[in-house]
């Protein structure tokens, strides 16, 4: 697996963590989930446009 692979990974795998604390916060509710649940939102789509500029960057170096 090269190098290339592996980043494109470790980016899913981050926006998945992500996405995954933002449904639990949301599902439990609670004054957690009233303070930071815009916090979570926000961090997902920072993420997210990362891993899509990180998957573009790679496909326009692609050997």
């Amino acid at each position: 697996m090269g190098w290339k692979m592996i980043l494109i990974v470790l980016t899913m795998l981050s926006v998945a963590g992500i996405l995954l604390w933002g449904i639990i916060t949301m599902a439990r509710g609670g004054e957690y989930n009233k303070t930071h649940s815009n916090k979570i939102m926000r961090y997902r789509i920072v993420f997210q446009a990362a891993a899509l500029c990180i998957f573009l960057s790679i496909l326009l170096i692609r050997d």
